[in-house]
């Protein structure tokens, strides 16, 4: 069980960057959209590349096909990125992530059909209960009791969640065959070549990118720095806890990031409110709360 204890790790950082990523969006890129975040996301991934080559100077001895599918991967990513912080421009880090415990669903279809992983009885009825949980975060109630969809974040957040879990199954299959220092390198290589084309071929984003930069260059780059530094540890323990479980089975740990998505979040809350503000009512804190055991239940036994 040590690839759990070293996965769970990873979902803590992920839950730092996710209101991170609520304060740039809210603070700094309010005007400029989320072209010129993700622009910053996907070419900071430079900063990764160095330790990788030095871990293993042997990265670039790939086969082409390995290549070709770590390409898609970073296109993934970048896709990722864009629905995740457009679910998060309009709500709540705690609210966004939740739906993110449908991607060890996605990606135990995934397995069966690509890495030719084994879907029993039970994993069908719990891919069910967890469909359940993230149905009750779906609901917005306001102060009269009335009940409004979620269509938006549910539409991008589970489009984010199917392309994060393809990419975490095209990741496995190259770093089978190769190793995953190897595969974390060109992993970030192509977000990064992604990101440059964004900026070259994108005129709004690269607008907005220099605007941005611009205005708020100083607490714009050392957040993103720190953000993307944090998003990036937390990569690769998950990469490696990868090779020593099924992809679907790593993925359990990521049920634990809504929970860490909360509990920071009432503390900032409570005592950072000039940072963030998260609707923090018995109400709010109960539908989310429940909303995580659900899908938390149906995630495990999706393993059992």
């Amino acid at each position: 069980m040590t690839w759990f204890f070293l996965a769970l790790i990873a979902p803590f950082l992920y839950a730092l960057t996710n209101h991170i990523d609520k304060v740039l969006i809210s603070k700094y890129f309010k005007e400029s959209g989320v072209g010129a975040l993700i622009l910053f996301s996907s070419l900071l991934s430079f900063i990764a590349m160095p330790f990788f080559f030095w871990a293993d100077p042997t990265v670039f001895s790939l086969e082409p096909l390995s290549i070709a599918i770590l390409s898609i991967g970073g296109i993934l990513n970048i896709l990722v990125l864009w629905c995740y912080f457009m679910a998060l421009s309009d709500d709540e880090a705690s609210i966004t992530v939740i739906f993110y415990q449908l991607v060890p669903v996605f990606a135990l279809i995934l397995g069966y059909f690509v890495l030719g992983e084994t879907i029993t009885k039970m994993q069908f009825i719990a891919m069910t209960i967890v469909i359940i949980g993230t149905s009750i975060i779906s609901f917005d109630v306001d102060a009269d009791n009335k009940f409004t969809i979620r269509k938006q974040t549910i539409f991008l957040m589970s489009t984010a969640s199917f392309f994060w879990a393809l990419e975490s199954v095209l990741f496995k299959m190259v770093a089978l065959e190769e190793n995953w220092i190897r595969s974390l390198f060109w992993e970030h290589l192509m977000l990064l070549v992604v990101g440059t084309l964004v900026f070259i071929f994108v005129r709004k984003y690269r607008e907005d990118f220099l605007q941005a930069v611009r205005k708020n260059s100083k607490p714009i780059l050392a957040l993103n720095i720190g953000n993307e530094s944090l998003y990036m540890v937390g990569n690769i323990i998950f990469a490696y806890a990868y090779m020593l479980a099924p992809v679907a089975l790593v993925l359990l740990t990521q049920s634990f990031q809504p929970l860490f998505v909360i509990i920071v979040g009432v503390f900032l809350t409570i005592f950072f409110p000039k940072i963030t503000v998260e609707k923090v009512t018995l109400r709010d804190l109960t539908q989310k709360i429940l909303a995580i055991i659900i899908t938390g239940i149906g995630t495990y036994l999706l393993f059992i």
